[in-house]
């Protein structure tokens, strides 16, 4: 049973590692969460910038601010968070990082939550904000929607998905009664051990809906933080090892369904966004991607597979066990996409069942095919031809064996939304027309000049005739010069670039840029890209959160 609860009040441990330019924006939004935050340690990972003086310039005039300065860089994010653990004095303890920050509230809420609930552990939302767009994202909101108390983790096996660490706040005395700690050194992706470990402790947990920490994900970085840098392959075997001792971690404490949920978890999420940038890879890094997930697969039994078998990860999974080497990269992208999109060509075993290809008879589609068609992977091609007269979308939707037929499919629905806010521009509704091929066809007419500059992600909804409907987006028909840059005359801007191009999963999206102006900023991010690309990574850096 839980001890009674503390006199609220947390530590926040700040950890950094050559980043003064942003560290004291963390540090400020940790000390400005008020009396709630009895201590801030900032832990500097043997910054070589100036790190560590600034923090101590900032320490002389904050006294809840104490400054622990490691001699040797650690590599990883583990060390310097337990360095800060073992300097915490408060009952609840905190973990923020250098680049990011707490919102105005974040610790009274967790705080209020815990003592309120005895919970050994609070969470709260995360919210992943693109810089320098600043667009926000949720991170596993779902788990987040409500103020829920977890008496037990089994309870609730969706909380494997949340690997992070910082969002949540943590009964010191619990930690340190379990030896919970994360791994020491260059270990890539602490967070996902660390949670197996709290998890596996088995404490009381409390979600509330609050905003408590803003992850800021700088992509165009001169430094990529080490879990967005996924272009060398040992980021991908960091991470099965990660996920492999989370789940031995689960299961060795006798959570069974939190272990079975971890591996689910794998399949789901980690599988598809990778299988997703399979074909940007070269092919040395295909073949050792496939080669090492077989071995990681292999290592699941039979229950490991039951659990939900209809998803489009365990699709995927079976495809790499039953090939020896990388195959249908593009199609297993597609089938990666979110939502899931399942490509032609559809081929039959001897006895009819649908199967992943004719040399692939093993890998059975019938339990994708029993989903609901509102979660069928639809596959949906769309090319776009700019013209100056009028741009035109062409949508084909394909059979699907048989669901799609039977589900009577009546019009589309296509709506662009921006980027960088998520607006969505006017949406437009066609019907659908039967294809002599069995496919289904609509054309809808589209004005890059009304959207306006930026980048447009297409959207469909799918109706059927029963009143159902599908949410999904559309495959990027490739050749002939359909995704290539087209300066148009317009009326209002002189020019118009129009760029309709194919995202990592495959997808159909558009680039417009009015006037001059416009054409210069896109030729100046392209450069500036291009640059970016060829510089040198450095090492060294301390963020590795999963994505």
């Amino acid at each position: 049973m839980s001890s009674a609860p503390e006199p609220a009040g947390a530590s926040v441990v700040v950890i950094g590692y050559n980043d003064a330019a942003q560290v004291p924006d963390a540090v400020r939004s940790a000390l400005a969460q008020g009396p709630a935050v009895r201590q801030v340690v900032a832990v500097d990972d043997c910054s070589t910038d100036g790190s560590g003086e600034l923090l101590a310039r900032l320490a002389a005039g904050a006294p809840r601010l104490t400054v622990v300065r490691r001699e040797v860089n650690s590599g990883g994010c583990g060390s310097p968070r337990n360095d800060g653990l073992d300097a915490v004095t408060s009952p609840y303890v905190m973990f923020l990082d250098s680049d990011d920050v707490l919102p105005a509230g974040a610790v009274d809420a967790l705080l209020a939550a815990a003592t309120e609930a005895d919970a050994e552990v609070a969470g709260g939302l995360c919210v992943r904000r693109e810089l320098p767009s600043g667009r926000e994202h949720p991170w596993q909101a779902s788990l987040y929607a409500a103020h829920v108390v977890v008496p037990h983790p089994s309870r609730r096996p969706r909380l494997v998905h949340d690997t992070l660490c910082v969002n949540k706040l943590y009964r010191t005395g619990f930690l340190r009664a379990h030896g919970i700690r994360f791994p020491e050194g260059r270990f890539l992706y602490e967070d996902f051990v660390f949670g197996a470990r709290v998890l596996a402790a088995a404490p009381r947990i409390v979600l509330v809906p609050d905003p408590v920490y803003v992850w800021q994900v700088r992509r165009a970085a001169d430094r990529l933080s080490l879990s967005l840098d996924r272009a060398d392959i040992g980021n991908w075997r960091a991470r099965t090892h990660a996920c492999a001792l989370a789940h031995d971690i689960l299961l060795g404490a006798g959570q069974k369904e939190l272990a079975r949920a971890a591996r689910a978890k794998f399949l789901d999420h980690e599988l598809r966004m990778y299988a997703r940038e399979l074909e940007l890879r070269d092919p040395s890094y295909r073949r050792a991607w496939w080669a090492h997930t077989r071995a990681h697969l292999e290592r699941y039994d039979p229950a490991d597979w039951e659990r939900a078998p209809a998803a489009p990860g365990r699709l995927i999974a079976r495809v790499v066990l039953a090939a020896p080497q990388p195959r249908d990269l593009g199609r297993l992208k597609e089938l990666a996409a979110r939502p899931a999109r399942l490509c032609p060509p559809y081929a039959r075993a001897p006895d009819s069942t649908p199967v992943w290809s004719d040399d692939l008879p093993e890998v059975t589609l019938a339990p994708l095919l029993t989903r609901p068609v509102h979660l069928l992977p639809l596959a949906v091609d769309a090319e776009l031809r700019p013209r100056a007269r009028a741009t035109l979308l062409r949508l084909r939707l394909h059979e699907l064996y048989g669901r799609v037929a039977r589900a009577g499919p009546v019009e589309v629905a296509v709506e662009w939304r921006s980027r960088a806010d998520g607006r969505p521009a006017r949406r437009r509704t066609a019907a659908f027309a039967p294809a002599p091929d069995g496919s289904w066809s609509a054309t809808v007419p589209v004005d890059p000049a009304g959207l306006g500059a930026g980048t447009w992600d297409l959207r469909l909804r799918v109706r059927f005739a029963d009143g159902a409907h599908r949410d999904t987006t559309a495959h990027a028909v490739t050749g002939a010069g359909l995704l290539r840059r087209r300066a148009l005359p317009n009326a209002r801007h002189g020019v118009l670039l129009v760029h309709p191009y194919a995202t990592h999963s495959g997808a159909l999206a558009l680039r417009v840029a009015p006037g001059v102006r416009g054409i210069l900023s896109v030729l100046h991010g392209r450069l500036h890209r291009l640059l970016h690309r060829a510089r040198p990574t450095q090492a060294g850096d301390a963020h590795t959160r999963p994505t």
